[in-house]
């Protein structure tokens, strides 16, 4: 099997020939961290916001020298280029008006937000997808000629509107102003669906439908909330992918046991990033759901990747194929985005694990 079709055959709850290896969110630092040992010219101690395009031209392709040299199955392409959330310069205002700061990674945080009320929405115009910001999927498809599969961090409609609205806003108008909540939803859901049907034609595999509800502890609004506001909307894009052939996994960080039935009741083929620490115990949710939704992650870069021995993330790596392995429905992945504080050679023991010990027993 080539890697899209390790992919494809885990997302439906099948044994492929071994356990697949997935990225969904690497930073630029650790791909310069193993990219280190691959290849020359890296440009150390940039972010991408800091980089000229042939720099950032070299960081994509080191990119994709990982993912061949470790025989990585699939990756998740994002949104980059002008009016993104990935564009560079400081401040930064995307094609929705949502102003962002940079971490001191370089990664963008959304703190300004341009439509508070019914008021603003009514005169606000919201902008179309453009394809120009797919380049990802287009690279990836010319490079990898279907060997490998390409996902898409789509964002949901709770991370669409919050950035539109503000957090705080947004949850308050949830009892204040329904009726606005589900406009700013509904909005924000017609563009991702007119994205959606460019992705299909540019070649994905793969819809992630990212959209962070939860903490360690649980989730940020209710579960009745959660089916009034959000789950609606985000059900549009999975059954949308679905007609068009796609499989969808949803992407949230967190505990997510108190809407893990309506997770399932929508229909996702998986579900990413399974965190350690939020109580996502691989082996618990395998049992209680792994005929029904394929596990993607559990790989810890909390502790494990940034202060573990490379040892112990093998054995970690171990402990998870033998905890919801069995069946298929598996893939392997990290519990959150590979980030600048991860040991390179950590990540790099993750992808070799996978190869070592990711084969099924018959």
């Amino acid at each position: 099997m080539n890697g899209r079709e390790r992919i494809l055959e885990a997302l439906s709850i099948r044994e492929p020939d071994r356990v697949p290896l997935f990225i969904h969110g690497i930073n630029e630092g650790p791909i310069m961290g193993i990219g280190k040992y691959l290849t020359d010219g890296l440009p150390e101690g940039k972010t991408v916001d800091n980089m000229n395009d042939a720099e950032k031209v070299k960081i994509i392709e080191t990119l994709f020298m990982i993912l061949d040299e470790f025989g990585v199955d699939g990756y998740t392409c994002l949104p980059i280029g002008e009016g993104t959330e990935f564009s560079p310069g400081t401040p930064l205002v995307d094609d929705w008006g949502v102003g962002f700061e940079r971490s001191l990674h370089g990664m963008p945080v959304a703190l300004k937000h341009p439509v508070s009320g019914m008021k603003e929405l009514l005169k606000y115009t919201p902008p179309e997808p453009d394809r120009a910001h797919l380049i990802l999927v287009d690279l990836m498809r010319e490079r990898f000629k279907g060997k490998k599969a390409i996902f898409w961090m789509m964002r949901g409609a709770f991370v669409r509107s919050w950035r539109l609205v503000g957090m705080e806003n947004l949850m308050l108008k949830m009892f204040d102003d329904p009726e606005f909540v589900h406009r700013v939803a509904d909005m924000v859901t017609r563009f991702s669906l007119k994205q959606l049907d460019m992705l299909v034609d540019a070649g994905l595999d793969v819809l992630v439908v990212e959209d962070d509800i939860a903490d360690k502890n649980g989730p940020m609004v209710s579960p009745a909330q959660f089916k009034e506001f959000i789950n609606p909307y985000n059900r549009k894009l999975v059954e949308r992918a679905h007609e068009k052939g796609l499989k969808v996994v949803r992407h949230s960080d967190g505990n997510l046991w108190m809407l893990l039935d309506i997770l399932l009741d929508t229909g996702y083929d998986g579900l990413n990033p399974l965190e350690p620490q939020a109580e996502m115990d691989m082996k618990r949710v395998k049992e209680y759901c792994g005929d029904r939704l394929c596990l993607l992650g559990n790989v810890d870069t909390m502790d494990l990747l940034p202060h573990g021995t490379e040892d112990e993330v093998e054995a970690a790596v171990i402990k998870i194929i033998r905890d919801a392995g069995k069946g298929g429905g598996l893939i392997i992945d990290s519990s959150n985005t590979y980030h600048p504080g991860v040991r390179p050679e950590n990540d790099m023991a993750v992808f070799k694990a996978v190869h070592k010990h990711g084969y099924y027993t018959r």
